[in-house]
């Protein structure tokens, strides 16, 4: 399965594996997917998979999928949290669509949700 969402008047092209469209339908719960661009001390990017889980600044794709870009930052960088990642908080940017990635590809393997995006 494959589709384009629309975020912050971006598009956003979503793929999904067949074990992962699989996954979707037979949970019979929502997954938020949460696109992730960590702003510290180092910039990182991740995928987090939230089951059960909407947010009203998601774009849905149907079949109980939605997918949102979140940037977050810490107060401190996380070499300071030996072993833990340090609280996170949303980070505020004034124009958003800057920073919309151009595609995530969406996987279920090994009992877990996995994803990758770029741009």
């Amino acid at each position: 399965m494959s589709g384009t969402a629309q975020l912050h008047g971006r598009p956003l092209q979503v793929t999904l594996s067949r074990a992962a469209e699989r996954r979707l339908r037979e949970s019979g719960e929502p997954l938020l997917v949460e696109l992730e661009l960590y702003f510290s001390c180092l910039i990182r990017k991740r995928v987090r998979f939230h089951p059960g889980l909407t947010h009203p600044d998601a774009a849905a794709l149907g079949d109980g999928l939605s997918v949102r870009f979140r940037p977050v930052m810490t107060r401190a960088c996380g070499l300071d949290y030996e072993g833990e990642e340090p609280p996170l908080t949303d980070f505020p940017l004034e124009r958003p669509e800057r920073f919309v990635p151009h595609w995530v590809t969406i996987d279920w393997r090994g009992g877990a949700w996995h994803g990758e995006y770029g741009y």
